[in-house]
């Protein structure tokens, strides 16, 4: 249970697709408990298990007053409103950038001990939901902006101080949760 260094764009990591958690055991438990006060530190909306170099399946979340975890998530977008709305991420120190989602999603799957949940998120919540979701399945919300944006967003990147000595080849998808602002 301890605050753990988080994963920078770049890492491979955070380009790879997650493994289903099998056990829930004491693991999983220090695993959410370290994800959790990373998070915190970092004042983080939510934090995947891969921003701690881990893959598996699992995220933690706290904003717009709801906070807890989920592991093998999955959600199911209700209705078809969208979103436009500043999103960051705690692996892209410093930056946001809009980015359109759904407005609300129904997210499901099981706490540390095995126990079924569903979460059901609107407006910040539900990007949330959606920014973690994606970084489950090596998706980063760079990946959601609009070609232009995306592009302004690469230049930014490979400018801060904080990319120098970063894997320069990452592979981009045209199709990504979560840094700051509760």
């Amino acid at each position: 249970m301890t605050v753990q260094p988080i994963r920078l764009f770049g890492d491979p990591v955070l380009r790879t697709r997650a493994a289903e958690v099998a056990d829930f055991d004491k693991e999983l438990r220090g695993l959410v408990a370290d994800l959790w006060e990373t998070m915190e530190d970092k004042g983080g909306a939510g934090l995947a298990a891969p921003q701690l170099g881990v893959g598996l399946r699992v995220f933690t979340y706290h904003c717009d007053g709801f906070e807890g975890h989920l592991v093998n998530p999955t959600f199911d977008v209700v209705g078809e409103e969208m979103q436009d709305g500043p999103e960051g991420c705690l692996s892209i120190p410093g930056m946001s950038w809009d980015c359109r989602r759904h407005l609300h999603v129904v997210a499901k799957g099981w706490n540390m001990h095995g126990e079924p949940v569903e979460i059901e998120g609107s407006e910040l919540l539900a990007r949330c939901i959606q920014h973690e979701t994606d970084h489950l399945d090596g998706v980063m919300f760079l990946d959601r902006l609009d070609a232009q944006t995306r592009k302004e967003a690469m230049k930014a990147i490979r400018e801060a101080e904080w990319f120098a000595g970063a894997v320069p080849t990452i592979k981009q998808s045209p199709h990504s949760l979560f840094g700051g602002g509760r």
